[in-house]
C-alpha cells in the first residue's frame, strides 16, 4: 500500500462523505493526564467510519459491475453504509443480515433502501446466503472490513484527523475485523510525524491481541461483549497491516467500556456506541504509559439502540 492510493481514495471519496468535527475536553484530559483530540465519526453519514470505505469501494466498481448492484454479509454498521452508498450512485444493495441483527439497524438499512435477506446468526449462513444472491443477481461481493479499498477508504478519518492535528503521538482505534485500525496504522504511517497506532478491543473478544502474539489469525470462543462492532475476526487483508503498523493493541473490561461511554455522553454530548467508546476507555486504562501524550482517538460510530442502553 502507498502514500499516494490513500491520498487517491481520499480524493475520491470527498464529495460523498462528511468531513467530521475533532473535538476536545478539558475534563477528559485531565482523567486521562494526556491531550486527547476525538475524530467524531458518529457524525458521519449513517453514523459511522464505515460509510468511508463503503463508497470508496462502491466507486472504484466498473459501470457494468455497478449496474448488477453489491451485497454484503454484515450484522450492523456496514449493511447501512453499503446501503447507502449504492443509494448514493444509484445500483442496488442486496445486505444479507442475521435474524437477531439490531431492529433498529435493519429499520437502517430499509431506510437507506438495501434488500434485506436474513440468515440464522452464523457466518456459515452468512457466506452461503451472500453466495446464493451474488450468484443469482450477479451482485459484486464486497467484504465489510477485508478488502484493501474498503481498508483505504477507513483509513481517511485519521488522514483528516492529521491534517488538523500533525503533532499526534499516537492514535487509536477500537478493533473488529481490523479494516479501520489498518486504515488508520497506514494514515499514521503515510502522514504522521512519528505518530504511532494503538488498537484496543475487550477482553471478552481480544482475538487480535491474541493473533499479534501468535503470529497466525485467532477466533473467539464466545462472543460476549456490550461492543457489538468488534465481534468479527481478523482478515487475512487486515492482519499483516496490523502486524507491520499497530505498535499494541488495549484490552479492556466491559465495566470500562460502559464508564467511557457515559463520560463521552455526559461530559462532551457525544452519542457514541459501545464499539466507539473502547478506545476512550484503553486510554484511561493504560495512562500511566501514555501520560502526557498527544493522543487521537477514533469516536467510530454512534448507531445506538435507545431502548438498550447500558446505564
Amino acid at each position: 500500500m502507498e502514500k499516494s492510493q490513500l491520498l487517491d481514495c481520499y480524493t475520491k471519496i470527498r464529495p460523498y462523505i462528511h468531513r467530521t468535527p475533532v473535538m476536545t475536553s478539558r475534563l477528559l484530559n485531565e482523567m486521562a493526564g494526556a491531550d486527547l483530540y476525538f475524530k467524531c465519526e458518529n457524525l458521519q453519514r449513517m453514523g459511522a467510519f464505515k460509510m468511508r470505505g463503503a463508497i470508496h469501494a462502491v466507486l472504484n466498481l466498473s459501470p457494468e459491475q455497478q449496474s448488477r448492484g453489491v451485497v454484503t454479509h454484515s450484522s450492523g454498521n456496514f449493511a447501512q453504509a453499503l446501503a447507502l452508498a449504492a443509494k448514493t450512485v444509484g445500483i442496488p444493495a442486496y445486505i444479507v443480515m442475521p435474524e437477531n441483527a439490531p431492529a433498529v439497524k435493519k429499520r437502517a438499512v430499509h431506510g437507506y433502501g438495501g434488500q434485506i435477506t436474513e440468515c440464522t446468526p452464523t457466518l456459515q449462513a452468512r457466506e452461503s446466503t451472500a453466495t446464493r444472491i451474488r450468484e443469482e443477481t450477479g451482485a459484486t461481493f464486497l467484504h465489510p472490513y477485508d478488502d484493501y479499498d474498503v481498508i483505504l477508504g477507513q483509513g481517511t478519518a485519521a488522514l483528516e484527523l492529521l491534517e488538523e492535528h500533525p503533532g499526534l503521538d499516537y492514535v487509536i482505534a477500537p478493533v473488529g475485523g481490523g479494516g479501520l485500525v489498518s486504515g488508520t496504522a497506514l494514515a499514521a504511517h503515510f502522514f504522521g510525524e512519528n505518530c504511532r497506532t494503538l488498537g484496543a478491543e475487550p477482553f471478552a473478544v481480544d482475538d487480535a491481541y491474541r493473533s499479534l502474539l501468535s503470529g497466525k489469525i485467532e477466533s473467539n470462543a464466545s462472543t460476549d461483549t456490550i461492543a457489538d462492532g468488534l465481534k468479527t475476526n481478523l482478515g487475512e487483508k487486515t492482519f499483516p497491516l496490523i502486524r507491520q503498523h499497530v505498535q499494541r493493541i488495549i484490552r479492556v473490561e466491559e465495566t470500562e467500556i460502559v464508564e467511557a461511554m457515559r463520560l463521552i455522553w455526559e461530559r462532551m454530548k457525544l452519542v457514541t456506541e459501545p464499539s466507539g467508546a473502547v478506545p476512550f476507555a484503553a486510554v484511561l486504562r493504560d495512562k500511566d504509559a501514555l501520560k502526557g501524550a498527544k493522543i487521537g482517538v477514533i469516536l467510530s460510530g454512534g448507531n445506538v439502540d435507545l431502548s438498550q442502553l447500558p446505564f
